[in-house]
């Protein structure tokens, strides 16, 4: 499978360059882009919600998707389309299946599940991506069935290293690409821990994330 169409920034600011140009999260972007078709926000905290890297690459086509406790907040920024979802809700996009599922923490007060945060399911071009948001290791999580999935793992705010591989061996997927750490949470080292911690599955872990 080819992943030179995924791009990775810091914490879970990823880029997927397909026959459409969808952003997740976009956060600490480097320059002006301004080629979004679609940028999806998982939830409201300063580094998944940057309004200035939103800037940077919408333009005056681009459609946003975000969680609808995030109403208020998104229509501040213009755009074509706003779409406001809740989890368990399904949606069809330009050709792009959306699916959500929640994203919150089991015993930590950062990411309440009342909070109705989001994590995504999305298939385009026949290759499901899961972007999970900040989450911990939730039963939800579990069913995911997916290609590529993007999986938080610094700790703290999320789950931990070895709270993900535990998560990564119920899953089924079969690529698996590390976010939300070496940054502002979690040690530049945990992609590694992740990959020697799955070394024994057939679940390839790539490093892709950029440590701005």
């Amino acid at each position: 499978m080819n992943l030179d169409n995924i791009i990775v920034n810091t914490q879970s600011s990823i880029k997927i360059n397909l026959s459409k140009i969808i952003y997740f999260d976009p956060y600490k972007i480097d320059k002006e882009y301004n080629d979004a078709d679609i940028i999806f926000i998982t939830h409201n905290h300063y580094d998944h919600m940057d309004e200035e890297s939103i800037m940077k690459v919408k333009n005056d086509n681009t459609i946003i998707v975000a969680p609808k406790s995030m109403e208020d907040v998104i229509k501040k920024i213009d755009f074509k389309e706003y779409i406001f979802l809740e989890p368990f809700e399904n949606k069809e996009l330009d050709g792009i299946s959306i699916n959500t599922i929640p994203a919150y923490n089991i015993d930590k007060p950062f990411h309440p599940r009342s909070n109705n945060w989001l994590g995504y399911i999305i298939n385009i071009d026949n290759v499901t991506y899961y972007v999970a948001g900040d989450t911990d290791a939730t039963p939800e999580i579990e069913d995911v069935k997916c290609d590529i999935a993007f999986i938080p793992i610094g700790g703290h705010f999320t789950m931990d290293v070895n709270e993900a591989t535990e998560l990564i061996k119920k899953m089924n997927t079969k690529i698996v690409i590390p976010i939300h750490y070496g940054s502002i949470i979690g040690n530049i080292t945990d992609g590694k821990d992740l990959t020697n911690n799955l070394s024994d599955y057939n679940i390839d872990v790539i490093e892709k994330l950029k440590f701005n």
